[in-house]
C-alpha cells in the first residue's frame, strides 16, 4: 500500500537554499501535493512548479508576490488553514512556520527545519531594531514576535520527527522546542557545479541574499582593507543601503542565472561566508568549482570548510580579522581537486537517499500491527 505524501514549504519566491533541497524532494516524489503560504509562479524550478501547488490565503493579499514578509503576523493563522486532511503523510521543510501546519490524526508529520524563525528568536535586532524599524515600529514587531516565539514553541509538537541540516540546527531545535534531531545534510548540485581549467582572477565573490545577518559590509571593509576587488551576486532589501556604502572596487551584479554564478565562483581567488549561517550552500557550491573559502568559524561553515584543506575560517565577524584571512587565503596553495572532492560528499542522490530512509523510518513507526508498513511511491 502507498501512502499519499503532501509537502509543505514557507514561500516558493526563489530558488534559495531551502528551493534547491525542495527540487530534490519533489523528484523523488512527483506525485506529490505541494503546500506553501505564497507562490510567485515562475520563480522556481520546473520541477517544482510542475506539480500541483495549492496556497494560502496570503497569497489573495495586496502586493503579496513581492511585499509577503509584511503578512509575517498572519501566517499562524495561514499555515493552520491549509486543509491535509487527505494525505497520510507529511513533509514540511521550514524555516519559519511550515512546521506547524495542521495534519490530520493518522498522518505522520517528518519536518526538514532548515532553521527555527531566526527573527523570533535570537536575530530580532538584525530584522527589526530600532535603527531598521524605527523606535515605534521596532516595538510593535517585538511584541509581534515575543508571541510567535511562544505560538512556535507551543506547536512544536506537530512534527513527528525532526531533521536538521546541520548540527548547529539541530542546537537550536534542542534549544528552543526541546526536541532532538538527526541530521541530514542539503543537496548539492556537483554536476553543476564542476571547476574549469582557467587560472582564477584576484577577486573574491560573494553568493548571497542581501539582508541583514549575512554581514556583507563586513566583506566590503574587509576587502577594502585587503586591498581585493568584491564582486557580490544576489539582491534584497538591504542592497540600497549596502550600495550607499560601498567603495568603487565593489561590483553589485544583482540575481543573475545558475551559469552566471558558476562562471563566478571559478573565475574566484576566494568566496567569502561573513555571517553566521545555519548550514550555507553557497561554500559548498563554491568548493564543488575547485575554490577556497573565507568564512565565519560559526554555524553551518564549521561542518562545510575544513581550515587549511579548503578555506580559511575566521574566528571574528569584524573586518580586521576577515581581511586578514582574504590575505591568508589567497597566500595559500589549495588543491582545487581535493577542494571538489570535499563537496562531492554532499551531493543531491545522497541527500535523496537519505531523506526517503528517514520518511519510511516515520511510516513504520507509526504501522499498528498486524498492518504491513506503508512505503512512499518513488
Amino acid at each position: 500500500m502507498s501512502a499519499s505524501l503532501a509537502i509543505v514549504h514557507d514561500w516558493l519566491t526563489g530558488m534559495r537554499g531551502g528551493e534547491k533541497a525542495l527540487e530534490v524532494i519533489c523528484e523523488r516524489f512527483p506525485d506529490a501535493h505541494l503546500f506553501t503560504l505564497v507562490h510567485v509562479r515562475g520563480s522556481v524550478s520546473p520541477v517544482i512548479e510542475r506539480r500541483p501547488v495549492h496556497t494560502s490565503f496570503v497569497q489573495k493579499l495586496p502586493f503579496a508576490a513581492t511585499r509577503y514578509r509584511e503578512y509575517l503576523p498572519l501566517f499562524p493563522a495561514a499555515i493552520e488553514q491549509l486543509n491535509l486532511d487527505d494525505f497520510d503523510v507529511v513533509l514540511s521543510v521550514s524555516h519559519c512556520c511550515a512546521k506547524s501546519v495542521v495534519r490530520s490524526g493518522r498522518a505522520r508529520h517528518l519536518c526538514y527545519c532548515l532553521t527555527p524563525m531566526r527573527y523570533a528568536w535570537d536575530q530580532f535586532d538584525a530584522y527589526f531594531g530600532v535603527d531598521r524599524a524605527g523606535a515605534l515600529g521596532s516595538a510593535v514587531m517585538r511584541t509581534a514576535m515575543n508571541w510567535m516565539a511562544k505560538w512556535d514553541r507551543e506547536t512544536a509538537g506537530r512534527a513527528d520527527r525532526y531533521v536538521a541540516i546541520s548540527h548547529y540546527v539541530a542546537g537550536r531545535i534542542r534549544r528552543y522546542y526541546n526536541r532532538e534531531a538527526t541530521i541530514v545534510y542539503p543537496p548539492v548540485d556537483t554536476s553543476f557545479f564542476q571547476p574549469d581549467s582557467r587560472l582564477p582572477k584576484r577577486e573574491a565573490l560573494i553568493v548571497s541574499a542581501l539582508v541583514p545577518y549575512k554581514r556583507i559590509e563586513v566583506a566590503m571593509a574587509a576587502c577594502r582593507a585587503a586591498r581585493v576587488p568584491l564582486r557580490i551576486f544576489g539582491d534584497g532589501p538591504d542592497r540600497r543601503r549596502l550600495e550607499g556604502s560601498a567603495g568603487p572596487d565593489v561590483t553589485f551584479e544583482g540575481r543573475l542565472s545558475n551559469e552566471a554564478i558558476r562562471d563566478a565562483y571559478r573565475q574566484a581567488a576566494v568566496v567569502l561566508l561573513p555571517g553566521e549561517e545555519d548550514f550555507g550552500l553557497v561554500p559548498l557550491e563554491a568548493q564543488a568549482c575547485g575554490r577556497p573559502v573565507v568564512a565565519l568559524a560559526r554555524g553551518g561553515a564549521t561542518e562545510t570548510v575544513v581550515a587549511g584543506e579548503t578555506g580559511v575560517l575566521v574566528e571574528e565577524p569584524t573586518p580586521d580579522a576577515f581581511a586578514d584571512g582574504i590575505t591568508r587565503a589567497m597566500a595559500g596553495r589549495f588543491d582545487a581537486q581535493a577542494i571538489r572532492r570535499h563537496a562531492e560528499r554532499f551531493g543531491r542522490e545522497r541527500f535523496g537517499d537519505e531523506i526517503v530512509l528517514q520518511l519510511n523510518e516515520l511510516i513504520d513507526e507509526g504501522a499498528q500491527a498486524p498492518a504491513a508498513p506503508r512505503e512512499l511511491n518513488q
